[in-house]
């Protein structure tokens, strides 16, 4: 079994906290599930996808709640299925996004979403009437369903720019950072996830038939399928992002560091769908967002950390990944946390 295809089991004891209030969670139920009860507390268990996509099911039948009693309303059964089947009849992902967000904002109290567009960029912001931010576990099980249905509608993985949370950072976010983004930002003044412009026009194009398998396995699809690539692929990520871009070793080099040869690396990494100038890439635009979600350092800075050999590359190269200007998409950031603060 790969790590992609697991869970940890903090996301277990985490969906049980409201959902067994008595704080003794039903050993037949997990059973049934497919998770063994006694490895409950173990800090680094792990289940399966398919158990945990059980687990919520059985939650959900048992709750009458598919958000597992995090909300003062919930989501009663069938909610998913009615949000999905209403979105799939819009010609674009951007007008299914506004009809499920919508049918999410009556249904729930606490977490109201609504789809901003700011010219080649679109948030999902989540406005919320209490002061009191949620936990972690809460947004991302929100996030999951809605950046789930939406891969679905458009049939591949939307790309997530950037994912802000008003809560702090909990002790175990690497599931997260695999089933989403490794651009988390937490204690920030809104909840939101950033994502291309272009990407609302994706026409979406379902079936009934495609909608009751979609149904049927869900959220055992979502929680894999639209995952970012976890193996050979991220662990260089991971790599990259511990060195300064000036630093970054050669194809040749880091076959050698990994102890490949340079065709294994390339053909290992065709198999996920990469290429190691793509790693490259894919890890300079998550730097630039990042530091540009910061007032410092300054555009030309960046330019340079990230290896451009002037401000006007980095401007290029930015626009091409984007849509958009560095600067237009700084003063975006800026702007929001102003408002929200």
């Amino acid at each position: 079994m790969s790590e992609k295809d697991t869970i940890s089991m903090q996301l277990v004891r985490e969906a049980l906290l409201q959902t067994c209030p008595s704080g003794l969670p039903d050993a037949g139920m997990l059973l049934r599930a497919g998770i063994d009860p006694e490895q409950l507390e173990l800090p680094q268990a792990r289940v399966t996808a398919d158990a945990y996509a059980r687990l919520w099911r059985l939650l959900a039948r048992r709750c009458n709640d598919e958000f597992f009693a995090m909300d003062q309303r919930g989501l009663p059964n069938g909610s998913l299925a009615f949000l999905t089947r209403a979105a799939m009849a819009q010609p674009s992902l951007g007008a299914g996004l506004d009809i499920a967000l919508g049918f999410l904002s009556l249904m729930l109290e606490d977490l109201q979403p609504g789809l901003v567009r700011q010219q080649s960029l679109a948030e999902i912001v989540v406005n919320e009437p209490r002061e009191q931010p949620r936990r972690a576990f809460t947004y991302f099980t929100f996030w999951m369903i809605v950046h789930g249905v939406a891969c679905w509608l458009a049939g591949r993985r939307i790309p997530i720019l950037a994912i802000d949370l008003r809560c702090s950072e909990p002790p175990f976010c690497d599931d997260y950072r695999v089933m989403f983004s490794e651009n988390l930002q937490f204690d920030r003044p809104r909840t939101r996830m950033i994502i291309a412009a272009d990407c609302l026009e994706l026409p979406i194009k379902r079936t009934p038939q495609e909608l009751q398998r979609f149904l049927a396995e869900a959220p055992g699809n979502i929680l894999v399928k639209y995952r970012d690539p976890a193996s050979l692929a991220r662990r260089i990520r991971a790599n990259l992002l511990g060195l300064d871009p000036a630093q970054w070793p050669d194809a040749r080099s880091l076959a050698g560091l990994l102890c490949l040869s340079s065709a294994t690396l390339r053909r290992r990494l065709a198999e996920e769908g990469q290429t190691y100038q793509g790693l490259k890439d894919s890890v300079r635009r998550e730097l630039a967002i990042a530091w540009l979600a910061q007032a410092e350092p300054g555009l030309s800075d960046i330019a340079e950390r990230l290896g451009f050999a002037d401000s006007s590359s980095f401007y290029k190269a930015f626009r091409k990944w984007f849509g958009c200007n560095p600067g237009h998409y700084r003063a975006l950031v800026q702007a929001r946390e102003d408002e929200g603060g």
